[in-house]
Formats: structure tokens, sequence, C-alpha cells
């Protein structure tokens, strides 16, 4: 035994971890922010358990269907979503949910409410699932409106209120990234144990990457500051152009730019006139992650987490990442908003 590695004997859960912050927020802190990530963590295991399991008892694109004992069998998404809602609400902790899957909130009446809002895309780049890329669970946290008794007002507010935000990210591992505030963690799920490890405490985003996350496929719609922006990385004056890395998933790609810096980007366009990504619980947590680990998050010309959201399901441009590669591309906009200007005047 001499000569094999010991294992770590201090493993740092992500239960003991959120449970530290909690204490060092001295006797004002209630706890009940822990209880609900843990709720949001056992939901991850739940999820990363089924999303392994997806093809064997054909999860995969079979909602609306029924089988031979007459029950509907359900897709990963739907399933995802039921399990987020179901796990939530018995948490005793929310007072409102938004869910990706649902066109409206779930307003949490009764033994159950409690003082927290969470807005939620259950399976985030679930069409992918059959080709085996990575998807996830993306949420962000509010707490209720002094005064408020918890309706959709409570998450019709800027993300910079959000006081937690994280997703977890499927694939050859289940990798929960979370912050609540006070920098980013990442943590491991370790299957032998059933529990989320620290595995990257405090994450920092490089200040300057080389890798680009944007779907080209829809290049001819975009609008002249990108288009200016991505030719400046293909063809720097350096002669070091940018690798590109798009993977479709959002989780996947924000998770890589966090690690290894570099820019993703989901632009409005011609055709998506408001771009494509959800604000609240697409845009917002990933913004929230991002700035807290150094990057920069807009929407080419305004901070993501200013935005006050007019509808639960609204939509807005995304470019997030390492803050000298975000600001490369404002410069772009900046260019545009002058020339537009002087070109009126």
């Amino acid at each position: 035994m001499s000569g094999e590695e010991q294992p770590n004997t201090d493993l740092i859960t992500l239960t003991r971890h959120v449970l530290a912050d909690q204490f060092s927020m001295g006797p004002a802190a209630t706890g009940d922010l822990t209880l609900l990530l843990t709720a949001i963590q056992t939901t991850s295991k739940f999820i990363a358990t089924n999303v392994r399991k997806a093809r064997l008892i054909n999860l995969v694109g079979l909602a609306g269907e029924t089988n031979v004992q007459g029950e509907e069998q359900k897709k990963l998404d739907v399933l995802s979503n039921d399990i987020m809602v179901n796990s939530l609400r018995a948490s005793g902790k929310t007072a409102v949910l938004v869910s990706e899957e649902l066109e409206d909130a779930v307003i949490i009446e009764g033994k159950y409410k409690g003082k927290y809002c969470v807005v939620f895309d259950p399976l985030d780049g679930s069409s992918n699932i059959d080709a085996g890329v990575n998807i996830g669970t993306i949420f962000g946290i509010y707490q209720i409106a002094p005064g408020s008794k918890g309706t959709v007002q409570d998450v019709l507010r800027p993300g910079s209120q959000m006081v937690a935000a994280g997703y977890t990210m499927y694939g050859s591992s289940a990798n929960l990234v979370l912050t609540t505030g006070h920098g980013v963690n990442g943590y491991t799920l370790d299957a032998s144990l059933g529990e989320f490890i620290l595995t990257h405490p405090d994450i920092k985003i490089p200040p300057r990457g080389k890798i680009y996350s944007f779907n080209e496929g829809n290049s001819m719609y975009f609008h002249e500051p990108v288009l200016k922006y991505l030719n400046s990385i293909k063809y720097p004056a350096n002669g070091k152009p940018y690798s590109a890395r798009y993977i479709g998933s959002m989780v996947a790609d924000v998770h890589r730019t966090l690690l290894y810096g570099g820019i993703f980007g989901y632009p409005d366009d011609k055709k998506s006139k408001r771009g494509k990504l959800r604000l609240l619980y697409e845009a917002f947590p990933m913004a929230f992650l991002t700035e807290q680990a150094g990057g920069i998050a807009t929407t080419g010309t305004k901070r993501i987490l200013d935005i006050v959201p007019t509808s639960i399901h609204e939509r807005c441009p995304v470019f997030l990442g390492s803050r000298e590669d975000v600001q490369d591309l404002m410069k772009f906009y900046q260019e545009a908003e002058k020339t537009n200007g002087d070109a009126k005047a």
C-alpha cells in the first residue's frame, strides 16, 4: 500500500461548503438558502442518473406516447421539469417557480410557501442528447421583495438582485457550478459517495482567451458589429487567430468559457430581433456566474444584469467571457453607435 496514493480524507462537499458560507454570515443567516441549494443538488443527482439511462429506458423524444400500462412516457426534459418543480416545492423554501418548460409561473401556496423564487431551465440542450453532447440544468434564485407574498413581480427584477445562480452539466461526469455572490466554485459528483465534491475552487476566467463560441451558421443574419468582431479574431494582425468551439449547448459552451476564457456569443440578428436566449433563466444566471468569476456579460451595448425583465420568457442578446475579449467586442458596438450618430447628425 505504501506505493499507492492515499485517498484525500478531507472531502469538501457542496453541502459542507454552503454551510460554511452560511456560518460566515453570522447569526443573521437562517439556513433557508442552504436548504434550498440542497434541494437543487438532489434534483441534479436525480436528473444526472436519468440522463445516463435515457437511451435505455426510452426517455428521449417520447412525450405524448403511451406504454403498455397505459401510462404516458415522458421526455427527459419534461421529466426533469417535474423533478425540479416537485423538489423545490417540497423544500418549503420557495414562493415562485419559473421554468422554461411551463408557460406560466408556479405560485407556491400554503404550508410549502417560502421566501425564495427559483427560475430555471430544467434541461438546456436536451435536443442534443442523442448525439452524446453535454447538456445541463441552469438556475437562478431571488429572494422575494420585502412585504411581498410571492408573485411574478418578484422575478421581474434585474439579475443583479439574484442571491445565487448556477448550473449542473451532465456528461462523462456531473459538474455543478455555483455562486452565492462570493465568487464561483465548481463541484463534481462522486457517484460512489453520491455527493458533489469541491473540485474547482474559486473559478476565475482568464482576462483573455483563445476560443470563440458563436453559431456561425447564422452569420448571414448577424449585424455588422458582430461580423467585424469575428473577422478581427479570425484574421488578426498578429497572425494568431482564435479557435472556434461551438457545441450548441449553452451549459457546455459557457462551462468551457468559464474555465479557459475566450468569448461566448448569441447575438440578436436580422432573424431573431431580440436574441434567442431567455433572459431570466439562461442569460441572468450565466451573467451572474461570469461576473463573479471576473468576466463581463453584455448585450453588446449594456450590462445584462441591469436589464429589467417585462415578461418571464423574455429573450435577449448575450455575449460573455474574458474581460478583454468582451471589451474588444463592445468596441465594435460603440463604433457602430458613433457612426450611426454621426450619420443622423
